[in-house]
Formats: C-alpha cells, structure tokens, sequence
C-alpha cells in the first residue's frame, strides 16, 4: 500500500497557469481518511510553498529547494546548508554568463542584488520572501542552494548548465526548468531527501509514489517504486519513470491518484 505521495509543482501538479486543480482538496481529504502523506517536491522556496498551499499546509509535508529543505508540521526534518567558499565559486562562475541573475537561496529566505523586470517576473513565482540587497557578502543565512535564472532566453539547459556542469565533481548541478540551473551541495537532490524522509518515517519505496516532468526530478524516479512521468516530461524523464501520467493540463496527477484509490493501492 501506497504512504508517501510526491508531486513536482510546475509541469506536474500545477496547470498552464500555476494553479491548483480543483479536485484536489477532496483528494488530499481522501488521503488523510487512508493516513497516506502528501507531499509537493519543488525547486521553490519553502515559504513559496507554504503560501502556495496556505489552506492545507498544516497538513503536508514539504520538500523545498530540490530536496535541500524538508519540513514537516513546520518543524526542519532534513536541510544541507552550503559552505560559503562553495557558494562564492558558484557566483564568481556566474557572472561569466551574460544576462543571468543569481537568487542565493537561504533558510531564512532568498537574497537578490539586481532588479530587472523579467527576472522579478520569473523569481516571484518562486520566491515570495527574498531581499533586495547589495552585496551577496552581506548574507547573514544558510545558505541551501543558488540559483541562476536565464530571464532574456529561457533557456538555461544550453545557456548556464555548461558553465556550470565543471562544479559538477564538487557541486550539484540541476536544471529545473527553462529559466533556471539550481546549484546545490553534491550529492543533494529530491531523491536523496526522498530517502532520508523515507528513513525516518519507516517507509520504503515500494510504499511511495512520485510524480515529475523535468530534469530535477530525475534522481526522485529511481528513489520510489511508483514513479511517474507526465505526459508532457522531458524525454530522460519518461526513460527514468515506472509509469506514465496524464499531462499536467489533464491534471494527470490528480487522475492517478484517484485511480490509486479506486484500485485500493492505497
């Protein structure tokens, strides 16, 4: 039987627009009666997602910042802080890419040192607490993760995953959507806190399910036994996945989970 349910927000659970589906209130509701834990995956910050899911947060469980932040009940199960030396390299490599705006991800919320429209545009979707400031130096924080939007052409898979990839024997380098490259502590990623949640919960993979569409969710695939790849996932996505879900415009998600419930998987 199934326990544990992950879903990746954009691309995954969430539509077109960013929105919740309708129905899905009264699955999560179908969920606590089968005391199964539903929990969003996300490369946006914890507070994003706690704001994102305000009416059912007290409820959820939350992997934040591509698995570097997990919380439960509001209270920190698993985090992986960087080391500043780390973070410095991360943004002097950065400033080599022309048009490219880091967000230094902290615990305490997200530090930016330039305001551009289209970035601003870009970062609010997942960023609700961040500070304007001058100097990345300045941070008084934890740092979990930097990230590095590409706002002028989206395309930040060709445009800063190279320059970053040379970190990769050091760092964790994921791209988690056309404008973003996250760069994490090595060895960090959505599968890594899938197991540790898995762990401490005493649950195994073969009772725990996880839906996703894009490359950081690529490592979460393998860390669960009913693992889903949208309709609409990148190809390396659908190679990794067990199944295959309806699109995130079909609400794939809440399909599957329901028909979980209808077959008694959970």
């Amino acid at each position: 039987m199934i326990k544990l349910i992950m879903s990746d927000m954009d691309g995954t659970l969430l539509d077109g627009n960013g929105c919740l589906p309708e129905e899905f209130g009264e699955i999560l509701t179908e969920l606590h009666k089968r005391h199964v834990i539903f929990a969003p995956a996300s490369g946006r910050q914890y507070f994003a997602l706690r704001h994102q899911f305000a009416d059912y947060a007290d409820d959820l469980l939350f992997f934040a910042e591509n698995g570097t932040y997990v919380s439960y009940h509001d209270v920190e199960l698993f985090s992986s802080p960087m080391q500043p030396a780390m973070v410095s390299r991360v943004l002097n490599l950065a400033e080599k890419v022309p048009g490219v705006y880091p967000v230094v991800c902290g615990k305490k919320g997200a530090y930016v040192t330039s305001r551009n429209d289209g970035f601003f545009a870009e970062m609010e979707k997942y960023y609700t607490h961040y500070q304007l400031i001058s100097d990345f130096a300045a941070i008084d924080d934890e740092v979990i993760k930097v990230s590095l939007c590409d706002a002028q052409q989206a395309d930040a898979e060709h445009n800063i995953y190279p320059v970053m990839k040379p970190l990769s024997g050091r760092l964790q380098v994921a791209v988690s959507g056309g404008y973003w490259v996250d760069v994490m502590n090595f060895g960090i990623n959505k599968g890594i806190a899938i197991q540790q949640v898995q762990k401490l919960l005493g649950i195994a993979p073969k009772e725990c399910a996880a839906f996703g569409d894009y490359l950081n969710d690529l490592e979460m695939m393998s860390s669960v036994y009913y693992s889903y790849a949208m309709e609409n996932a990148h190809p390396k996505i659908k190679e990794a996945a067990n199944f295959l879900a309806p699109s995130n415009e079909e609400h794939g998600v809440m399909r599957t989970i329901r028909m979980m419930l209808d077959k008694k998987m959970i």
